[in-house]
């Protein structure tokens, strides 16, 4: 099962990721992709492990290059909107190295959807709030807005979580989640 979870800031996606990959069972990853750079950062990776603290997961933290990450099993990807950024922005990302950052997040999602049993992959929705950015900015969300679409025609489902609520998006008939 792939499965991709969008939302909000603080919509309540990764409650609902970390839910449907214990439902899954077995083995369980959570693939940790925010680079902590500041206190803020610090709080949010320290909240979010204390939260899925009893829940089994193994934790990793993987930057760039998740393609190569051999993990099995059930696994959560959070986040997307981190990963991209990673790739396009820091020294060890797919652009330093001169090649598509979308693409290079896009071929770790299939390498995560041919290895493992389950698969959630969250990320952010960023494309709602009307407001002009300059164009780096611009160029990112462009090419967040086609790792997302991608992800989703991989995914067997897509949920999109608001206000705490999980909306269903698409969805193949599985009584799992």
């Amino acid at each position: 099962m792939f499965v991709l979870v969008t939302g909000g800031s603080a919509s309540g996606k990764s409650a609902f990721a970390e839910n449907a990959a214990v439902s899954f069972g077995g083995e369980r990853t959570y693939i940790a992709t925010m680079k902590i750079t500041d206190g803020e950062s610090k709080r949010r990776a320290e909240r979010h492990r204390a939260i899925r603290a009893d829940k089994g997961f193994t934790s990793v933290e993987r930057y760039t290059d998740v393609k190569n990450l051999g993990v099995r099993g059930t696994v959560i990807l959070e986040c997307l909107s981190n990963l991209l950024a990673n790739e396009m922005f820091s020294s060890e990302g797919a652009s330093a190295r001169g090649a598509d950052a979308a693409d290079e997040v896009t071929a770790g999602l299939k390498s995560l959807k041919e290895r493992c049993d389950n698969a959630v992959i969250v990320t952010n929705e960023i494309f709602s709030d009307g407001i002009e950015y300059e164009e780096e900015t611009k160029r990112y969300m462009r090419a967040l807005g086609r790792v997302n679409v991608r992800a989703a025609e991989m995914a067997d489902a897509v949920y999109e979580v608001v206000c705490g609520v999980p909306l269903r998006i698409k969805e193949v008939n599985y009584a799992c989640i």
